[in-house]
């Protein structure tokens, strides 16, 4: 199959350029990056998947983290503290390219101990807009001398780990907040497939941070939630049982219609249902848009103007933030519907013992 180079594409009806992993083979990405020394903060899922995809591509990568679990698991991965696993301060230090994957409070709390050694000619690197674009909150001020670079893969750090395992790519988007360099743009492009994308868009940091909040509230994480839980709640309220009630809410649409949507689109997952299926969704699905319209659009409010920043900030900076954490996904966990939904799963035929 003949691979093409950069090109400017049309997303229905608007043209952007898109850069793939064709674009930045292995070769091209150990010649951009011959002289660095990637230093990874923070070995959550998304510093992990990246520190380890560095490393599988062949690059040179060490990690900055306090001991404790983390650092435990990068032992287990195969980091040698003093050689290539180190404290904070000591990773920065060595670093070409910071690479600031923290949380984003602890990007806040964590940047007096980066900041002196984000020095001339350096990059520091993120995978969201957050700190950068909400400074006024975190205090999270790059000096002028260095290349200031975002790839934000669209997804959690297991499925960026994952599909590069297969050979294949998660999406990602690549923005740059300051060029010292002049080599920024492409930089930030070869990072986006060094730690595992297949295809990348461009965007800018204040877009990428305003795009990921409202969409892990919405539609991606927060809206599914309050979606199943209310049809759920309606039809066991109607009698139906919690077997059927999932299954119709949850399961088929996890494990049949998203999947015939992610293959096709929506169009052709309505077009392989039947005609039954077919009049109810296109009646209704008018309703529902015109019920979460005004919720989209306050959501998008908080977070553009902060709200959802200083929210997010605050909440997760306090001492008891994992026990509070802990509870509230406890409540969802223990609640009827996921319950139920731990049976169903077990009955799936590839779940069934041998």
């Amino acid at each position: 199959m003949a691979t093409r180079g950069v090109k400017t594409l049309d997303f229905g009806g608007t043209k952007e350029i898109v850069y793939e992993r064709a674009d930045f083979p292995k070769a091209k990405l150990h010649q951009i990056f011959k002289d660095d020394t990637f230093a990874v903060m923070g070995y959550g899922t998304q510093g992990r998947a990246q520190a380890l995809n560095l490393r599988d591509n062949g690059l040179k990568v060490i990690l900055g983290l306090r001991e404790g679990p983390s650092f435990e698991l990068a032992k287990e991965d195969g980091f040698v503290p003093g050689e290539n696993l180190f404290s904070i301060p000591e990773a920065a230090q060595k670093a070409s390219v910071i690479m600031y994957l923290l949380s984003d409070a602890g990007q806040k709390t964590g940047w007096d101990t980066i900041k002196p050694f984000v020095t001339t000619g350096k990059t520091l690197y993120f995978s969201h807009g957050f700190s950068i674009v909400f400074s006024d909150q975190t205090g999270v001020v790059p000096p002028p001398d260095v290349d200031v670079i975002l790839a934000a893969p669209k997804g959690s750090g297991t499925s960026v780990r994952r599909l590069f395992l297969e050979g294949k790519g998660i999406n990602g988007s690549i923005a740059v907040w300051q060029d010292h360099s002049g080599k920024a743009h492409e930089r930030a492009c070869a990072m986006g497939v060094a730690i595992g994308c297949g295809y990348l868009y461009e965007t800018t940091f204040q877009k990428e941070v305003l795009s990921d909040l409202t969409g892990e509230r919405g539609i991606l994480m927060g809206a599914i939630q309050g979606l199943f839980r209310a049809q759920y709640d309606v039809l066991r309220s109607k009698g139906h049982s919690p077997s059927e009630a999932f299954n119709e809410t949850v399961e088929e649409a996890t494990q049949s219609l998203y999947p015939l949507i992610a293959e096709n689109g929506m169009d052709w997952m309505y077009a392989n249902c039947s005609t039954t299926a077919q009049r109810g969704a296109l009646d209704w699905w008018r309703p529902f848009y015109d019920a979460s319209l005004p919720v989209f659009q306050k959501l998008y409010h908080s977070v553009e103007t902060g709200e959802e920043t200083r929210r997010s900030l605050e909440s997760n900076s306090r001492k008891d933030y994992k026990q509070q954490l802990e509870e509230e996904l406890r409540q969802i966990r223990d609640s009827e519907m996921w319950r139920a939904g731990q049976t169903v799963r077990s009955l799936r035929p590839e779940r069934q013992s041998k």
